[in-house]
């Protein structure tokens, strides 16, 4: 064996050695990535944070050649550190209301893939179980494109204790289910969520079917499927059907061909990082004339950019109302300490209710 070849050999096996105490390092690092992820209710996968690390590690490789291999290298290294971290996610326990199949069932899976989804038999369940530490995050619903906000899961952010830190959107597909060897001409009435009812109205007139009111998607197709009736059908998506062996037939009977839900995810530690780039404010204001307008201009005056205003009534308070309102960046800067400072004079009662990083659909 030719010396250089051994010189060779040593080498690697010295770098190798290094790497692997290194790789060790790295991992435990990653843990501490995950706690804060779980605290916070944070995925996972954060790919803009990821093609960010690889963008700066990789310049610098001076060889162009070498570059290549290294950003390969990089890609599976963060892929191994992932798994690891899905791994260690076996633990984390989300709430989402309903039963499995729900579109939050859905959705939680999607933003949690190996977590521990707990079923909750409403949206008050499902916040009270991270409330009581039961679950460490919940999955909520808070606005879909075609029937509004969900005004239970607004009001609950703004009466608790718990706090954004993320919004998902999911692309909603409603469809026309029924048991095997049934066909839409069999169906006589259906079944589902009132907004999935209320999403796919013209369709059930149209056919001429009455409509009954469930829970949520899952338990209107387990009715069906308990049933086992070809005259009922209910109203969900392709995989609820798949998990109570119902059949789909007919598909995107939704009024809209746009329908996107926007869920949250809620946890009780607050996120506070300036590379965040989107905040939730709910407030009250003095009943004072102008009041409102001074407080949609104070938030103007500090150069935030308001995305989504809506009102919702005060429950214990006849025609008085409270405001929630997401904005275009972060709070936690020394514009957004003096917009807060500002607002809590105008406003009776102010609470920052999440900042968080926005998402594509999931």
């Amino acid at each position: 064996m030719s010396s250089k070849l051994e010189d060779a050999r040593k080498i690697i096996n010295e770098v190798d050695s290094q790497m692997a105490a290194l790789f060790v390092k790295r991992m435990r690092a990653a843990e501490l990535v995950y706690e804060h992820k779980k605290e916070f209710g944070l995925p996972i996968l954060d790919q803009s944070r990821e093609d960010a690390v690889i963008a700066k590690n990789s310049a610098l490789i001076e060889d162009e050649v070498l570059k290549g291999y290294y950003v390969d290298y990089l890609k599976h290294l963060m892929s191994v550190s992932r798994a690891y971290q899905y791994r260690m996610q076996n633990g984390l326990k989300v709430a989402y209301s309903g039963v499995e199949g729900a579109f939050a069932h859905i959705a939680a899976g999607r933003i949690f893939p190996e977590s521990n989804r707990v079923s909750c038999r409403d949206f008050k369940a499902a916040y009270d179980a991270v409330v009581s530490g039961e679950c460490d995050v919940a999955v909520l619903p808070i606005e879909n494109s075609y029937a509004g906000e969900v005004g239970q899961t607004i009001d609950l952010i703004f009466s608790g204790c718990l706090f954004i830190n993320g919004i998902y959107e999911l692309e909603i597909h409603q469809n026309l289910l029924g048991i095997p060897g049934a066909t839409v001409e069999d169906i006589k009435k259906v079944t589902s969520h009132p907004q999935a009812l209320a999403q796919c109205h013209d369709y059930i007139k149209l056919k001429g079917i009455d409509a009954e009111d469930a829970s949520n998607t899952a338990v209107a197709a387990k009715m069906v499927a308990d049933a086992n009736d070809k005259t009922l059908g209910a109203i969900a998506s392709v995989e609820t059907a798949e998990i109570y062996g119902l059949k789909v037939l007919e598909a995107n009977i939704n009024k809209s061909g746009e329908n996107t839900t926007r869920f949250a995810v809620l946890s009780k530690v607050q996120a506070n990082s300036s590379t965040l780039s989107s905040s939730v404010l709910m407030f009250t204001v003095k009943h004072e004339a102008g009041s409102l307008a001074n407080a949609i201009s104070i938030i103007g005056k500090y150069g935030y950019n308001m995305t989504a205003l809506r009102s919702r009534p005060l429950k214990k308070h006849s025609w008085q109302y409270y405001f929630y309102i997401e904005i275009d960046g972060t709070i936690a800067t020394d514009n957004g300490t003096k917009m807060i400072d500002e607002l809590n004079m105008v406003c009776d009662r102010l609470k920052v209710a999440g900042t968080f990083a926005p998402h594509a659909e999931i």
